[in-house]
């Protein structure tokens, strides 16, 4: 049986008042007809809308369940298929996917022969490419023109084009290209006009515009995707995608206390929390993001990846909050197996705490693993690049080394000193654009502003501090050093703005913050 549009519409209305019983999830509203039995469609189509939301192990049972139903409804086992695959993650788990679509058929010729319209088997034909023969790399290109077949040969179909657009972003395996995610953009700009509560089309335009320059159009989509899928954890999140783009940090707090969930005390480090965690540090409430973290490390083990995302949160809190003695840095947290970049972070953080605090051994044993770190990593995989992250904390573990133990001549800071930090920002400044808080913890051109001001060299921080918040807009630490560095330089319009800015997000600071009077001291001068 063949469900119209018009009823496709009306089984998946996320708020339709007396077609949504207490149990239907709020997810979205799509138009996907298909020939599934008419009592597999609904779980069919709220998986179709987890999936838009990235919700995949919920998707996962949406579409088994559609299944269990009618057990030839090819496009229920094109979804679970689907559902293995997550571009934006560079993840994807091909034998599990082929196992779905073997329940289905053992061909790809017997599986295509259930499906009994030319629309679902070009859906089908698409999956087949994406986890036939040769390299992720290879199977991804595949999948991607066979949605644009899709897309030209079904021009209404608002699906096809929400996941073409996706399966564009996949391209680049997990690194932002910004050429093509302006063009996934294009694609599904107008399926958003016509359908507003269309939570792919709005989900995939925020990762679309994620970058500091871009942002500003993905606003729109941004507000009213935690509405469109108020039951959807990640929609609640993916929102402050853009939120934090712009340095909305009032936003970002609360829309990722709700993705975490209504029980606070089960909470644990993900990337929702760690999220969260960096807005309480930008809000400038220090002690929301130390009890927070605390929390965080009493339920360590209660998410994946738990263990490295707990150091990247005591990194943020220890540099943010400038707490160099937090007993957090004696925590043992095992870090066998994670990333170079989270165990270089970690390494980066405790020599940069150890100098602070005058135990330079201590620092130079950090810099000595971090370089063991470096010279020991494996080679990027094939199509892929060197992660240059802990590169650039060990350039500036070393410089802030050479600057606390040399004269700096007539500019107050070593010359070698500052070509390590002339390198290391040239990486930074060459990285593919990274959604979320700053990976490095202490952005590079932040870091040489601070170096700079501290030897008199008032003109020459304040452009890069300017520089350092062209790539994080709003970050406190940065707005902060724009005002000290304009002051100092005798700019008193810019320093006032800066100031003025940094009060202002820290309308609800801990009331003892030095930086929160000090710019009042200046401002009450203006």
């Amino acid at each position: 049986m063949t469900l119209g549009p018009l009823g496709v519409a009306l089984v998946c209305l996320a708020g339709a008042g007396e077609l949504r019983s207490a149990q239907t999830p709020r997810l979205g509203t799509i138009d996907f007809p298909t020939s599934g039995a008419p009592a597999a469609q609904a779980p069919f189509l709220r998986g179709v809308l987890l999936l838009h939301s990235f919700e995949y192990q919920d998707a996962l049972q949406a579409f088994r369940e559609a299944q269990r139903i009618d057990s030839g409804f090819a496009l229920a086992y094109w979804g679970e298929a689907l559902a293995y695959t997550h571009p934006i993650w560079n993840e994807q788990d091909q034998n599990a996917a082929r196992a779905a679509l073997q329940r289905l058929g053992p061909t790809r010729e017997a599986r295509r022969a259930k499906a009994p319209t030319p629309r679902e088997k070009a859906y089908l034909d698409a999956v087949e490419a994406l986890y036939g023969a040769g390299s992720k790399t290879q199977r991804d290109t595949a999948y991607a023109l066979a949605m644009e077949r899709l897309v030209a040969r079904f021009g209404a179909d608002r699906e096809a084009k929400v996941f073409y657009a996706l399966s564009l972003l996949g391209l680049s395996q997990g690194v932002r290209d910004t050429a093509t995610y302006l063009r996934a953009a294009a694609i599904v700009e107008p399926v958003f006009r016509d359908n507003p509560n269309h939570p792919g089309a709005a989900h995939v335009l925020i990762h679309c515009y994620d970058d500091p320059i871009h942002a500003p159009l993905g606003l729109a989509a941004a507000r009213a995707y935690s509405k469109i899928a108020p039951d959807a954890a990640h929609a609640q999140h993916m929102t402050t995608h853009i939120f934090l783009a712009l340095g909305m940090w009032d936003e970002v707090v609360s829309q990722n206390e709700i993705a975490s969930g209504q029980n606070r005390a089960a909470w644990g480090p993900h990337h929702y929390t760690a999220w969260l965690g960096y807005g309480y540090l930008q809000q400038g409430r220090y002690g929301d993001a130390l009890r927070h973290l605390d929390l965080m490390h009493q339920n360590m083990n209660q998410a994946r990846r738990g263990r490295a995302v707990l150091a990247q949160m005591r990194a943020d809190y220890v540099m943010n909050a400038e707490r160099w003695d937090c007993p957090c840095l004696r925590w043992s947290i095992d870090l066998a197996g994670v990333r170079a970049r989270d165990a270089a972070l970690d390494l980066f953080i405790a020599g940069l705490s150890a100098l602070k605090r005058g135990d330079r051994a201590g620092a130079e044993h950090g810099l000595a693993d971090l370089v063991a770190l470096n010279r020991n990593r494996a080679p990027p995989d094939p199509g892929q690049e060197r992660d240059q992250v802990p590169d650039i904390l060990q350039k500036e573990l070393q410089a802030l080394l050479r600057q606390a133990g040399g004269a700096g001549g007539a500019g107050g800071v070593p010359a070698d000193a500052v070509a390590l930090m002339q390198e290391a920002t040239a990486l930074e400044d060459a990285m593919p654009v990274e959604f979320g808080p700053p990976a490095d913890v202490k952005p590079a051109h932040e870091l040489l502003g601070e170096m700079l001001l501290q030897a008199g060299r008032a003109g020459e921080a304040q452009v890069e501090f300017a520089r350092a918040l062209a790539h994080a807009p709003k970050r406190a630490l940065s707005l902060l050093g724009l005002g000290r560095a304009a002051a100092a330089a005798g700019d008193r319009n810019t320093a006032a703005s800066a100031y003025r800015e940094l009060r202002e997000m820290w309308h609800r600071a801990d009331p003892s913050l030095p930086g929160l009077a000090e710019a009042a001291r200046f401002l009450a001068t203006r």
